[in-house]
């Protein structure tokens, strides 16, 4: 693809796609052609506000645009496999927010079709893009804290201080809770420490689970314990009852890293290592804030213009690998979701 704008059309117009938006307006090489949602309505506010010349009320017809190089979904997960199938097959690329899909089935399905349509397809795992994430594991890799042995990671929030609870309690047809909309705290917060324990040690050999269940059959919390055959373990936790720290660390045999709140876009980490003074790494302001979307969106635009169909940052069986962990934590805490097909493993 020629050095020009990258034309980007927005499935979906909720929060997550508000924030897409937002960065994508802020870089000079993208620009934001169309946005379609099942409401007309909710569209056409999403156009004007961010300054959009097409509104459609309808997915196909985003789909079928041929203006468009690539297509963010940012639906609920429970339509990914949906939204980012149809694209696909009509000839779009495609950036799917994570969760990738509901279950490994799906996400095989989608990267099946990928590939067969010669699309480039990636999760919009925006932690695996952030800079400072990167200089993570780079660390790691690079023998930094030597072996590593143990990777903790967390990610709770107090779903009854969000702004849609009741009385102090998530209403049943909250997204966190309805299993048609995959709910729980697996699939919406649970897989940043999933991924990030992956990130540096790939898929796990063994996979142990235990979980509090809402009466709607999702995970309240989960705490997992995910080993490998080198001997490495990693103890990830996730919670919509509870705000955690939402810290992670990471233990080599040769020393640590510690990552302050807010591990999967940190603004910092400190490298301890054995007989040395502590060492900070602080994310450089000209990456703009913690929060922002863009190093996702600028990794994307870099893979198209290179004619690649997959991010080496995001690799496609880096996604399925986290899918099948997902799934194999789901068997062992019992959640299920309608029309569900689990394939665990480990």
């Amino acid at each position: 693809m020629a050095e020009q704008s990258v034309r980007w059309g927005i499935l979906a117009t909720g929060g997550i796609a508000a924030a897409f938006a937002a960065d994508l307006v802020g870089l000079p090489d993208a620009e934001i052609v169309a946005v379609a949602s099942r409401r007309p309505e909710s569209a056409e506010a999403f156009a004007e506000r961010f300054g959009v010349e097409r509104a459609y009320g309808d997915w196909e017809s985003l789909a079928t645009d041929p203006d468009i190089d690539v297509v963010y979904v940012a639906t609920p997960h429970s339509a990914h496999r949906a939204a980012a199938g149809l694209c696909l097959e009509a000839g779009r690329n495609v950036l799917c927010e994570k969760p990738f899909t509901l279950n490994l089935r799906e996400a095989d399905e989608l990267v099946t079709l990928a590939r067969e349509q010669d699309r480039f397809l990636m999760e919009a795992m925006w932690m695996y893009c952030n800079p400072l994430v990167r200089r993570l594991k780079a660390l790691v890799d690079d023998g930094a804290i030597g072996d590593v042995r143990t990777v903790q990671a967390d990610f709770g929030l107090a779903g009854h201080l969000l702004p849609e609870a009741r009385n102090g309690v998530l209403p049943p047809a909250h997204r966190l809770r309805d299993p048609a909309l995959g709910g729980g705290a697996l699939l919406d917060l649970g897989v940043y420490p999933v991924s990030f324990a992956q990130l540096l040690l790939g898929e796990p050999d063994g996979i142990a689970a235990r979980a509090v269940l809402s009466e709607e059959g999702v995970d309240l919390q989960t705490g997992a314990l995910l080993s490998w055959d080198g001997g490495a373990l990693a103890s990830v936790h996730c919670s919509i009852v509870g705000g955690t720290g939402v810290t992670a660390s990471v233990t080599g045999t040769r020393g640590r890293i510690d990552v302050p709140s807010g591990f999967f876009h940190p603004d910092r980490f400190v490298l301890h290592r054995d007989g040395r003074d502590p060492e900070e790494f602080a994310a450089d302001p000209a990456d703009g804030p913690r929060t922002s979307l863009r190093h996702e969106a600028q990794e994307v635009m870099r893979a198209l213009r290179a004619g690649e169909k997959e991010s080496p940052l995001v690799p496609l069986e880096g996604t399925l690998a986290v899918m099948r962990t997902l799934d194999a934590v789901r068997e062992r805490i019992g959640v299920r979701y309608p029309g569900d097909a689990v394939t665990a493993s480990a």
